[in-house]
């Protein structure tokens, strides 16, 4: 499908042909789903519950502990329950920016010709978010292809069930924008939503083999951390929404932030998406409906569907400079409506794309668009750096950052038996072991290192300031 065929998308006839065929064995997602909200509203009392005695929400780790190895098994496990983690000093406090690279090169005057182009987030309830449509700044380029975020990234990735689907040594550049929010605004939120495709979810051949046994009314058995069938979904295309597979979203901070700062909020239950997916097949949702979602836009979700759901939703704690914030792409998240605080809010959007066949045939067009100063391939077509003053280039990218972008390593062109479409091998850039079984020693070396003396960013100028 093309952004060309969206307009003609039946998506009506298409849910409502699902919902018929799931009509014989539909007592079993009734119950299920009268079982998965029991365990929202248990989650929301163990929630409030933990606020009231001040012990984390959110799972945090020091990134030290994820250097030498003595991250716990409570800890890993409560990551996989919660779906998401902050990780602390992954950067040194020290890292700052300014906001040199976006005034320099007047880009909130460019931006408001521009901005009808990005309409992903145009169903959301709250103001258009301050986002800036950059992604090749040099602070950006630095900190996606640091040592200790690629560390951070692979601790991560090998929470999931990766054999056979992904290298969670490796990881694959996937360029994103940053966020810049002004203190005083009320305007610039995000309401609560998940990404990485709204109908597709129940739809998608691919994404019903990933979600089977929730419909199916198993919810309990179904893992979201097996990678097993993620490879196999196919996202409607739209601006703004991921066509790689990322095992999780995330940011740095570049500024402290904490709950009164108009900053992210979660709700931190795994098991959440099952709700989701389960109440749009209820009996009081129209046949061709799925609790209002949308072809090519952010997937909502709400207080008047899901307020078992929404009782879940908390701010993350104060967070400071070269902090990380993950969370697995089915978690719901949101922005606060209102930045209450007296300082800019600022992040650099890195997430984790492990190297994989889905995100290897990406590389090739974020390739042209990072020479060419072009947006990003899942993004707006808007464009700004093309002739941006101080923009990164391909002498600032390290070894490792240079083979995350596949400048080092050019995989040959091949067909993947279980799709006809043209991807790119990932044998090129992967350990013949990826997944499973083979000494970690012999992994690790397999990476693409950078000098000691290049591990950290610079982030003296930049977007994000």
């Amino acid at each position: 499908m093309t952004l060309a065929d969206l307009d003609n998308l039946d998506a009506a006839g298409q849910i409502k042909a699902l919902k018929q065929k799931l009509a014989p064995q539909q007592a079993a997602p009734k119950s299920a789903f009268a079982d998965v909200t029991d365990h929202m509203r248990r989650a929301a009392d163990a929630i409030r519950a933990d606020q009231a005695a001040e012990r984390p929400v959110v799972p945090e780790i020091a990134y030290s502990d994820i250097a030498a190895g003595t991250v716990n098994e409570e800890t890993r496990a409560a990551i996989r329950r919660t779906g998401c983690a902050i990780i602390r000093q992954v950067y040194p406090e020290s890292l700052a920016t300014d906001c040199a690279y976006l005034e320099t090169n007047r880009y909130e005057e460019r931006e408001v010709e521009k901005r009808s182009l990005d309409q992903y987030f145009s169903s959301l309830a709250a103001g258009r978010p301050q986002i800036f449509n950059v992604y090749w700044s040099k602070p950006q380029v630095n900190a996606r292809q640091g040592e200790t975020i690629a560390t951070t990234r692979s601790f991560l990735d090998r929470l999931w069930k990766y054999e056979g689907v992904f290298d969670p040594d490796r990881q694959c550049t996937y360029a994103d924008r940053v966020r810049r929010r002004q203190p005083g605004d009320t305007t610039l939120g995000l309401s609560p939503h998940m990404d990485a495709g709204t109908i597709e979810r129940w739809i998608d051949p691919g994404y019903q083999s990933v979600y089977e046994a929730v419909f199916a009314g198993d919810w309990r058995s179904y893992d979201p951390f097996d990678g097993t069938h993620r490879l196999k979904t196919r996202e409607i295309p739209s601006p703004a929404i991921a066509s790689a597979f990322r095992t999780y979203q995330g940011w740095t901070a570049l500024t402290r932030q904490g709950p009164t700062d108009g900053t992210l909020r979660l709700v931190p239950v795994a098991a959440g998406i099952s709700y989701v997916l389960l109440r749009a097949l209820q009996d009081d949702v129209a046949e061709d409906d799925l609790c209002g979602a949308e072809p090519g836009r952010a997937f909502g979700v709400d207080a008047a569907w899901h307020p078992e759901m929404m009782a879940c939703q908390v701010s993350i704690p104060e967070v400071r400079p070269g902090d990380t914030v993950w969370w697995h792409t089915d978690i719901c998240h949101a922005v606060a409506d209102e930045h209450a605080g007296s300082e800019y809010a600022s992040v650099i959007y890195i997430g984790s794309t492990p190297a994989c066949p889905k995100n290897l045939s990406y590389l090739p067009g974020q390739k042209e668009a990072f020479v060419a100063g072009r947006s990003a391939p899942d993004f707006a077509p808007m464009d700004f750096e093309v002739d941006f003053v101080g923009r990164a280039t391909e002498a600032d990218l390290t070894e490792l950052g240079r083979c995350q972008m596949g400048l080092l390593c050019a995989p040959p062109l091949v067909r993947i038996a279980e799709d006809d479409r043209p991807r790119h091998d990932a044998t090129a850039l992967l350990p013949r072991d990826i997944g499973g079984g083979g000494d970690a020693k012999r992994r690790r070396r397999g990476r693409c290192r950078a000098p000691n003396s290049i591990a950290q960013p610079s982030m003296t100028t930049g977007a994000a300031a």
